[in-house]
């Protein structure tokens, strides 16, 4: 192990802690806006004791993931400096933009939604948790911009005397053909998390309370399940549009999520496929004809170039060397991320069915609680190792190796102290998390009803006995 390893194993245990923030924070302020939605328009009590209820996990979430986000950014001088002088003229454009814009745009209206309960009029306190969801899509969307740029670079020249790529069209990289697939696709992905923990949530309150908020935890739960469902749909859709653009500008990592390693015409789709440790050839596998074709160039009949051809050509084109991905990880991630994800719609489907006409979920159902959620969390943490691990030997695709990135000074001894370091304070932030999670879930909705037979309500006299306001 080198210090390129270990610079990578910090960057990608930093990026996927912070991930699991980010779908729930995209997701959760929307379900937060679309119950105070519902209350202002229907006035009823249920839906604004969900909106307090919810925006207050969302509020916990989202405060963890702005202190993770932020060690993302100082990686980038510290363990990737070559990267960043490389990158830094037209990485930095969105990024900016992120920071000076919807960053500001969420923090500001987060603010006033907050300390605006019963001081602003109920249009303008609307008004403002909606410019919390635009500020986060907008954050989402230059980010994904920044990534996509690193998938598919363009809008851009390279300074051969400087060594780096400058930017010469920010529009060509907000509007990147990358980017335009990968932000619905990830926020469709964002949506079913988020549906899952809504669901997941009432599903333990309406097995651990019967009869306490029935009504609400109903309402929350069967949105939720169809949240899941209806944003499972839309990660299909956009997923094939994304399996398109990705055999069009990164034909390794298609090949490689298949395990493909000669062309193929027509190409089957591998349901499973056993290798050689080494990832260098195929040794058994189960496939479907002619599905690969359709999802990688939307005909049955159109060829998919294989790991050992692309290799064959890259070397002519980059020079000697490498450019295969971790074709096990690339692969296994790949179909983990669709299978987990599919588990989740599954689950959702259940309890739709559990609760229809206006049947009580049964107690049975108490063993989904934990995965429901997890799932498609998990899947989204899948997808997106796919996508960087399927990107190898590349940071800049075709531009730049990611052994050219790493900040040259950097010295194993430095970068051990700081991944252990890392690594044992995000251990504590979660703890910190979870339990801030846990003890709002446990109190209920505010103003809740004494539950039966004395059961602890998780609310003590005085925090039943206080108005509906939102204090933190």
């Amino acid at each position: 192990m080198d210090t390129l390893d270990l610079a990578r194993w910090q960057f990608a245990i930093t990026t996927v802690y912070h991930f699991f923030f980010v779908p729930v924070t995209l997701s959760l302020v929307a379900v937060t806006a679309g119950l105070q939605t519902a209350w202002y328009r229907t006035g009823k009590e249920k839906y604004l004791r969900l909106t307090k209820f919810y925006g207050k996990l969302f509020l916990i979430n989202i405060a963890m993931g702005v202190v993770t986000g932020l060690v993302q950014e100082f990686q980038f001088g510290m363990n990737w400096s070559d990267y960043s002088r490389f990158v830094g003229d037209v990485f930095g454009a969105p990024l900016a933009l992120e920071g000076l814009l919807a960053f500001f745009l969420e923090s500001t209206f987060i603010g006033l939604w907050i300390f605006g309960w019963d001081r602003l009029p109920k249009k303008v306190h609307l008004a403002c948790i909606w410019m919390v969801v635009l500020g986060t899509q907008l954050s989402a969307y230059f980010i994904l911009a920044a990534n996509s740029w690193m998938q598919n670079p363009v809008g851009f020249r390279y300074n051969a005397e400087r060594g780096r790529a400058e930017l010469t069209d920010i529009w060509a990289v907000l509007t990147n053909k990358v980017v335009l697939v990968t932000y619905p696709h990830t926020i469709f992905a964002a949506f079913m998390v988020g549906g899952a923990f809504v669901a997941a949530v009432a599903l333990w309150h309406l097995l651990r309370r019967p009869g306490v908020d029935t009504g609400a935890f109903r309402t929350a739960l069967r949105l939720g399940a169809v949240m899941v469902i209806v944003a499972g749909a839309g990660v299909a859709l956009s997923g094939d549009q994304q399996g398109k653009v990705m055999t069009e500008v990164q034909p390794m990592k298609m090949a490689a999520a298949e395990a493909l390693y000669e062309s193929e015409k027509p190409a089957s789709f591998s349901i499973f496929t056993v290798g050689t440790l080494d990832g260098s050839r195929e040794l058994y596998s189960v496939k479907v004809p002619y599905l690969l074709s359709f999802l990688s160039t939307g005909t049955f009949d159109g060829e998919v170039q294989g790991i050992n051809n692309l290799q064959q050509a890259y070397e002519k084109l980059y020079g000697p060397g490498s450019y295969k991905p971790n074709v096990p990880l690339t692969y296994w991630t790949f179909r983990l991320m669709i299978g987990v994800g599919m588990s989740a719609a599954a689950i959702a489907l259940l309890l739709l069915w559990a609760t229809r006409k206006g049947r009580a979920p049964h107690r049975l159902l108490a063993w989904l609680v934990v995965p429901l959620p997890l799932l498609p969390l998990f899947a989204n943490v899948f997808g997106w190792v796919f996508t960087e691990t399927g990107r190898q030997p590349w940071l800049v695709f075709g531009l730049l190796p990611t052994a050219a990135g790493v900040s040259p000074g950097t010295t194993m001894t430095e970068l051990l102290i700081s991944l252990i370091g890392f690594t044992v304070l995000y251990g504590v932030l979660a703890v910190v998390e979870v339990k801030l999670m846990l003890k709002s879930i446990r109190a209920g909705l505010a103003g809740a009803a004494p539950p039966p037979d004395g059961e602890p309500s998780g609310e003590s006299p005085d925090d039943a006995a206080k108005p509906l306001s939102f204090a933190y």
